[in-house]
């Protein structure tokens, strides 16, 4: 059977990944980690009990879903298995179809992992904000990024990436000009980082009566949430910290107080907020978080040298800086203009199909960003 013996080929093929993965020697780190945190005395230095967590979480996310991946090769083999061994087609068709689809899945747990292993940096393993802005332009930069936030949410679900969405600034007629994410994953902050960037659109505008084609920015940063062991400083006297009315279906509690807050760092320009919460001192607290995060990303930035690197230098979301284009008329294309990938299908891409651009990215530039 072609199919069968196409389907042994790919099995033994991605078999090899416990090699390159180096399972045992993450087996044995992952354990060594567990018996440090059984230890009587792990919490009486809670920096380093929190550092010896987050490095257990990390192998884990590695760990938990190669196990899974073996399995579903153990399933196709045993489907394979009996296929071979059965008389009629229609059974033998039947197994052979339930090995091609256990192995697809091991397949897509592989790519995966190895997509994992290339992320090496410091932060990669955590959790992240993204944080969404409207460029230059009126309602079709809000619109726009209006697109993008429902793109990033649609991308979220189909990775089962926990978020929550901690703040969204409507647009005066249409769309937002800003939207702020939590992402809540294993790796959230290594695969998204790859999005990081000024966002570019040409379509004809639904806003204009004419239907003239209109060229649109928006621009994403992406920042890592901190663990406790990483230190940023920051001076009372350089926030402003404004509390308002939070946004939302009319009739709830956070609609009738002013629970929501706005966190301004006067050295840096740097604004976040948060409405999520119903409490004031919970949005205070997340949004302290998000400055932290972003901050850091920013005292990074520096140290690389590369602070304008998407911005320009006076900081514009426009022309020459885009990463992506997002192109509806006069043809559909998407292209990448670090990786060079296009793909055809605007409408899979707008609707969350990231993954062949975030894994073009990481193999080319991994932990190197």
């Amino acid at each position: 059977m072609n199919c069968g013996n196409d389907s042994r080929k790919r099995a033994n093929a991605s078999s090899k990944c416990g090699g390159i993965f180096d399972v045992e020697g993450r087996r044995s780190a992952f354990a060594a980690l567990q018996e440090r945190a059984a230890a009587p005395d792990f919490w009486h230095d809670q920096n380093r009990a929190r550092e010896v967590i987050a490095q257990t979480n990390a192998l884990r996310a590695l760990l938990e879903p190669y196990d899974e991946m073996a399995r579903r090769f153990s399933d196709a083999e045993l489907f394979l298995a009996m296929a071979a061994e059965e008389k009629e087609d229609r059974a033998r068709e039947e197994a052979a179809r339930e090995a091609a689809q256990a192995l697809d899945r091991a397949e897509a747990l592989r790519k995966d992992l190895e997509l994992r292993t290339l992320l090496g940096g410091k932060l990669d393993p955590n959790n992240a904000y993204l944080n969404l802005h409207a460029g230059a332009g009126g309602t079709e930069s809000c619109d726009w990024a209006d697109m993008l936030l429902r793109m990033y949410t649609r991308y979220l679900e189909r990775k089962g990436f926990e978020h929550h969405i901690l703040d969204v600034q409507p647009g005066d007629e249409a769309g937002i000009k800003s939207a702020t994410i939590h992402v809540v994953a294993p790796y959230a902050y290594g695969f998204l980082k790859a999005e990081r960037g000024v966002h570019r659109l040409v379509r004809i505008s639904p806003f204009d009566s004419n239907k003239r084609r209109h060229t649109s920015f928006a621009a994403l940063d992406v920042s890592a949430e901190l663990n406790d062991d990483i230190e940023v400083e920051i001076a009372e006297k350089d926030l402003r910290i404004d509390t308002y009315r939070a946004g939302g279906a009319g009739g709830q509690h956070v609609n009738k107080t002013d629970s929501a807050v706005r966190i301004v760092h006067l050295p840096t320009g740097i604004v976040v907020a948060c409405q999520a919460e119903r409490s004031q001192h919970s949005n205070r607290d997340k949004a302290m978080k998000m400055l932290r995060a972003r901050l850091y990303e920013l005292q990074l930035d520096r140290q690389r040298k590369d602070a304008e690197q998407f911005y320009g230098e006076k900081g514009e979301i426009a022309w020459g800086r885009q990463i992506r284009s997002y192109v509806l008329q006069p043809y559909t294309m998407v292209k990448d203009h670090r990786t060079e990938v296009e793909v055809g299908n605007a409408a899979a891409v707008l609707d969350g199909d990231l993954d062949v651009f975030i894994d073009a990215y990481l193999h080319r530039f991994g932990a190197a960003t």
